[in-house]
C-alpha cells in the first residue's frame, strides 16, 4: 500500500507542549506518520496536512492550522476572527517534529489569518502562512482560508488524453502570457481583468492563432507586482490580483475544454526578503542558508532555499505536485535553473563555498531537481517539466536513470541569443556572422529543446522584437516575418511572448495592456497572420514536430552560402518520405533562379512565403509551386530553381 494511503489510518501518538489557554480540540490532524514523512522529506501531499485545512471534528466545522517552525518559543493564530490578538488561539507543538497545530471551530472560507511567532529571544513577528491557499490583495499580507474542493472539474477527457500523449512527438506552440498586462479593462485601464474574464478571451485568441499551450508568468502570490511573480511569497497561494482559487481553476478548466494546455512558471530557486514571508521564519535561517555565501543571490537581492534540509525539499516538491494535483496544471517551467546548479553562480572568488568535494556544483540542488522530475512525471503522467537553463550543463532533459536532471524540455538559450544577435545586424553585414545562424545545429539534438522568444527578450532596454529589427519600416516588418518563419521551421518546440505575434512596438510594460490598437494597421495584421499561418502549418505537418530532438528530422541542403546570407534545409517526419524544403533569405536582395538540391524529382507546392502580399510583403514567390529537374545539386539527385524573396522564408511541400 502507498505510504500516502496510510496517512488517514495512522493514529497520532506524539505528545504536545501544554497549551497556555484552553484548547478548542485535542485531536491533531497530523499523525505520527505525517510527521515522519515530512521529516524524511517524502510527504508529497503535505499540503493536505499543513496550512489551513477545513475540517469537521465532533460535528463541528472549523479550520485546522498547522505550521512548521521548530525554533519558535510560541505561536498563535491571529486573524479577523479574534481581532488579531495573539493570546486567544495559541498553538501546540509536536515534539520533536517542530510543527505547531490548532483546530479552531466555527471558521469558514474567507477568514483572514497570520501566525504570530514569538522567536527565541522574545521578538514577536507576524508571518503569512507558507502553505496558505489564498491571500489578501497586496500590499496587504494576511493569508485567507480557502476551500479548494468547490470547483467541479469538467476536463476529464483532456486529462485522460494527456496521460497517453507523447508531447515530445507532438506540436507545441506556446503563447507566453502575463495575465496582468495581456489585456486590461477597457473602461478602466489601470484595472486587471479577472481569471474568469480573461479565460474566454484568451482561449478564443489562442484557438484563432493556433497556439497549443499558454504559459503563464508566475501566478503564485507575490508582494511586488513589478517582479512579474518571480519573487514569490505564497508558494501555495494563487495570486488574488485576478481572483480566487476557484476562479483560477475555472481558467484552467476552460482552457482544457477548448484543447489548450496550461503551463505555469515555478520559482524554486529563490524567494524575497519581505518580513511577512519565509525569511528567518522562526527567528532562524529556516528556509534559507545562514551564510550569505550560500544563502543570498547577489544579483536579485533574494534568498536561496536550503535544499539540504528535508523539510525544505519537501515544501518545494509538495508545492510542485500541488499545482499539478489541485489545479490540473499541464507543465511547470522552472525558472533560473542555472542559478540552482552552480554554487558560484554570479559570484566572485571567495564569495562562495565549494561542495564537499571541492567543486562548484550545488549537489543538494541537483538532487532536488532530479527528485522533483522523478516524482512529477511518475505521479502525473503526461505533464511537462521545462528548464530555463542557460549553461552547457549536460543531460538537463535526459532521464534521471541515465544520469540526467530529468526535465522534459530545456529552453534553447543559445539559439535565442545567437539568432537575435544575428537578426540585429544590418543585412549587408550578415554574411560576416553566418555562423551565428548555423552554430545551433551543432548542438540542436543534445537536449530536448524549446526555442524561446520570451518576456526576457523585450524588457530592460532590449526593446520589442520588431524594434530590434534593422532597416527601414518595410525591412523591419519583413525581418520579423523572416525570423518567425526560420524559428517555426527550426528543430525544437516554440515559445513566443505575447505582443510579439502582432509586432508590438513598445518594450513590454507589466503595468499596461498590450498595444492592441496597432492591429488597425495592415503591417501589424500581416505579422499576426504570419504567426497564425505558421502555427496552422506547424500543427498540420508532422515533419515540423515529430522528430524535433533527433538528427534524422533535419538535413542541410546548403548552410555555406554566406555570401548571399541564405539557408536551405529539409525537415523530415518519422516517415522519411514526409518532408518539407525550407529556404531563408536574410538580405533584402531577391535571389532569382536560385537552385536547391532536393531528395526527389517531384512537384513542390509553395505552402508558405513570408513575403506574400497577404502579410505585407513584396509578393515575390513561387506560387503555386515548382517542378524539380533531374539535375544533381547539393549532392542530391534532383533540384529546383526558385525565386528566393527578399528577407523571407519559403516552405515547399512535395506532392506525389
Amino acid at each position: 500500500m502507498s505510504p500516502q494511503l496510510l496517512l488517514a489510518e495512522t493514529q497520532p501518538t506524539l505528545d504536545f507542549l501544554p497549551p497556555m489557554i484552553d484548547s478548542y480540540d485535542i485531536t491533531p490532524l497530523l499523525s505520527d506518520y505525517d510527521l515522519y514523512l515530512f521529516g524524511e522529506g517524502q510527504h508529497w501531499r503535505s499540503y493536505e496536512r499543513l496550512g489551513a485545512q477545513i475540517r469537521t471534528v465532533g460535528g463541528r466545522v472549523g479550520v485546522n492550522f498547522a505550521v512548521w517552525a521548530p525554533n519558535a518559543e510560541s505561536i498563535s493564530v491571529i486573524g479577523d476572527f479574534n481581532h488579531w490578538r495573539g493570546c486567544d488561539h495559541e498553538m501546540r507543538k509536536h515534539i520533536p517534529g517542530g510543527i505547531w497545530e490548532l483546530f479552531v471551530p466555527g471558521l469558514l472560507p474567507g477568514a483572514k489569518y497570520k501566525y504570530s511567532i514569538r522567536q527565541q529571544g522574545g521578538r514577536t513577528v507576524e508571518k503569512s502562512d507558507p502553505y496558505g491557499f489564498y491571500a489578501e490583495l497586496p500590499p496587504r499580507t494576511a493569508s485567507v482560508v480557502a476551500d479548494l474542493s468547490l470547483h467541479r472539474w469538467e476536463d476529464a477527457a483532456w486529462m485522460a488524453e494527456r496521460q497517453v500523449r507523447n508531447s515530445l512527438n507532438s506540436p507545441m506552440a506556446i503563447y507566453e502570457v502575463h495575465l496582468g498586462s495581456w489585456r486590461r479593462d477597457p473602461s478602466n485601464p489601470s484595472q486587471w481583468l479577472t481569471y474568469r474574464q480573461i479565460a474566454p478571451m484568451l482561449v478564443q485568441y489562442c484557438r484563432e492563432m493556433g497556439f497549443t499551450h499558454v504559459e503563464l508568468l508566475p501566478v503564485s502570490e507575490h508582494p511586488y507586482t513589478g517582479s512579474w511573480g518571480y519573487q514569490t511569497v505564497g508558494y501555495y497561494s494563487v495570486t488574488s490580483r485576478y481572483g480566487t482559487p476557484e476562479d483560477f481553476m475555472y481558467f484552467v478548466d476552460h482552457c482544457h475544454q477548448n484543447g489548450i494546455g496550461v503551463i505555469i512558471d515555478w520559482v524554486p530557486a529563490h524567494f524575497p526578503k519581505d518580513d511577512h514571508g519565509l525569511r528567518r521564519f522562526d527567528g532562524t535561517a529556516l528556509y534559507e542558508h545562514d551564510d550569505p555565501r550560500q544563502g543570498e543571490h547577489p544579483d536579485w537581492g533574494t534568498l536561496i532555499f536550503n535544499y539540504s534540509r528535508n523539510e525544505i525539499s519537501n515544501f518545494l516538491l509538495s508545492n510542485a505536485l500541488f499545482w499539478l494535483d489541485k489545479y490540473h496544471i499541464d507543465g511547470l517551467r522552472v525558472d533560473a535553473v542555472a542559478s540552482m546548479l552552480y554554487l558560484d553562480y554570479s559570484r566572485h572568488n571567495g564569495d562562495w563555498l565549494p561542495n564537499r568535494y571541492g567543486g562548484r556544483e550545488n549537489l543538494e540542488a541537483i538532487e532536488f531537481l532530479k527528485r522533483f522530475n522523478h516524482e512529477a512525471h511518475g505521479q502525473f503522467p503526461g505533464m511537462l517539466t521545462i528548464a530555463e537553463e542557460s549553461t552547457a550543463w549536460t543531460g538537463v532533459s535526459r532521464p534521471t536513470y541515465l544520469g540526467g536532471l530529468g526535465f522534459s524540455i530545456k529552453w534553447n538559450m543559445g539559439w535565442m541569443n545567437d539568432t537575435l544577435k544575428y537578426m540585429r545586424h544590418e543585412p549587408v553585414h550578415r554574411k560576416y556572422h553566418h555562423d551565428e545562424l548555423t552554430f545551433s545545429l551543432i548542438y540542436a539534438f543534445t537536449e530536448n529543446f524549446c526555442l524561446p522568444l520570451s518576456h526576457d527578450e523585450v524588457v530592460h532596454g532590449k526593446r520589442a522584437l520588431l524594434d530590434q529589427m534593422p532597416g527601414d519600416l518595410w525591412q523591419r516588418f519583413a525581418n520579423l516575418r523572416l525570423l518567425y518563419g526560420y524559428m517555426w521551421t527550426h528543430p525544437g518546440k516554440k515559445l513566443l511572448f505575447m505582443g510579439g505575434e502582432f509586432g508590438q512596438w513598445w518594450e513590454w510594460n507589466c503595468d499596461e495592456s498590450l498595444q492592441w490598437h496597432l492591429l488597425q494597421w495592415e503591417t501589424h495584421q500581416g505579422i499576426q497572420k504570419v504567426v497564425a499561418d505558421l502555427n496552422k502549418i506547424y500543427r498540420a505537418e508532422p515533419s515540423l514536430f515529430e522528430v524535433d530532438f533527433d538528427y534524422h528530422g533535419f538535413e542541410w541542403i546548403d548552410c555555406h552560402d554566406y555570401e548571399n546570407s541564405t539557408l536551405a534545409y529539409i525537415r523530415r517526419a518519422k516517415n522519411p518520405e514526409d518532408f518539407l524544403v525550407i529556404a531563408c533569405n536574410f538580405t533584402p536582395v531577391p535571389r532569382f533562379d536560385y537552385r536547391l538540391g532536393v531528395p526527389e524529382c517531384l512537384w513542390y507546392r509553395e505552402i508558405f512565403n513570408s513575403d506574400s502580399e497577404h502579410y505585407g510583403g513584396s509578393n515575390l514567390g513561387n506560387g503555386p509551386g515548382v517542378t524539380a529537374d533531374p539535375f544533381e545539386s547539393h549532392g542530391r539527385p534532383a533540384s529546383i530553381k526558385i525565386i528566393l524573396p527578399p528577407l523571407a522564408t519559403v516552405i515547399l511541400k512535395p506532392e506525389r
